[in-house]
């Protein structure tokens, strides 16, 4: 196993981050604030986590700020509930190739999150997994939401259930929600036959947004020859929020966010509920049509680890 973990390592103007990698691919999580992984990407390469340049470096105080990277929210989203500020240190723990987050308990909600990052010894492999635990005295209802600040000017990639002619199937199989800012007619989105594509132009400022229920379990996002891969499981008994979806992207001109969503449950006090991504990051060329999908991305699809 070629794991390497710093701690105490600095990164743009945190310097109390964790930095892990297996020399094939990086991660950098911030110890100041979060839970939040800021940066994912081959070593030495890009980011493919956004970063918002004005809050790098920042924490304290009561303004809620979205920093950047990869965080852990609570749906179904509620101001001020959701949007309770991660701007103090977490506890963690370091063992070996695997980092633990712990948030302090939100003052205002009970809730505390917690977020494990375990690198693969050899592979562009992370699976993360998100904990929210109930710290109040009654029963909470919420799912965990975890949410990924993409870099600027990719394209978010969400399949489809496959094609079944009416003679095959006379129930939908296919649902899809749409914000009250939702506009379909906009040049960002790419409605195909297989795919749902979403383009991040830092030149277009309007708000756009989906939800889909995905129970293929990947979503992926694609900048400058990589490509991003999320597998995530989906349970056909479970209930998702946002009228049942499991998939979420979100677009303006300063970001685009790839969102999955675990499922909706009642927690008691001292319970948890968890939600897991597997994260896969890769080489190669890809263009917009359906048919460059097929042939360069669903093979890598199938190579990674199953969604369960």
């Amino acid at each position: 196993m070629n794991i390497k973990v710093k701690d105490d390592f600095s990164f743009k103007g945190w310097n109390k981050c964790i930095y892990l990698t297996n020399d094939k691919i990086e991660v950098v999580v911030t110890t100041e604030v979060g839970p939040r992984i800021i940066r994912f990407g081959f070593t030495g390469g890009q980011n493919l986590f956004g970063e918002i340049k004005e809050q790098l470096g920042k924490s304290g105080g009561d303004e809620w700020r979205i920093y950047g990277g990869h965080r852990l929210w609570h749906a179904p989203e509620a101001n001020p509930r959701t949007y309770y500020p991660d701007n103090e240190p977490v506890e963690y723990e370091i063992k070996r190739n695997n980092i633990r987050l712990i948030q302090n308990v939100e003052s205002t909600t009970g809730i505390q999150k917690e977020m494990e990052i375990r690198l693969g010894a050899d592979s562009s492999e992370v699976v993360v997994l998100h904990r929210i635990n109930n710290k109040t005295l009654w029963d909470i209802e919420l799912a965990p939401w975890a949410i990924s600040v993409m870099n600027l000017g990719g394209r978010a990639i969400i399949p489809q259930e496959p094609f079944q002619s009416w003679d095959e199937r006379l129930t939908p199989v296919r649902p899809l929600v749409l914000w009250g800012y939702t506009d379909m007619s906009d040049p960002r989105w790419i409605w195909g036959k297989k795919y749902i594509q979403l383009r991040q132009d830092p030149d277009l400022k309007t708000r756009q947004k989906i939800g889909v229920l995905n129970t293929l379990g990947w979503v992926a996002y694609y900048l400058k020859g990589e490509l991003f891969v999320k597998r995530y499981d989906y349970d056909k008994n479970a209930q998702y929020p946002d009228f049942g979806v499991n998939t979420e992207v979100y677009t303006d001109s300063d970001i685009l966010e790839v969102e999955t969503l675990g499922k909706l449950e009642k927690i008691p006090p001292g319970g948890f509920v968890e939600h897991i991504e597997r994260w896969f990051l890769f080489k190669v060329e890809l263009d917009e049509t359906e048919e460059s999908i097929d042939e360069n991305v669903l093979p890598l699809i199938k190579s990674c680890y199953p969604a369960n």
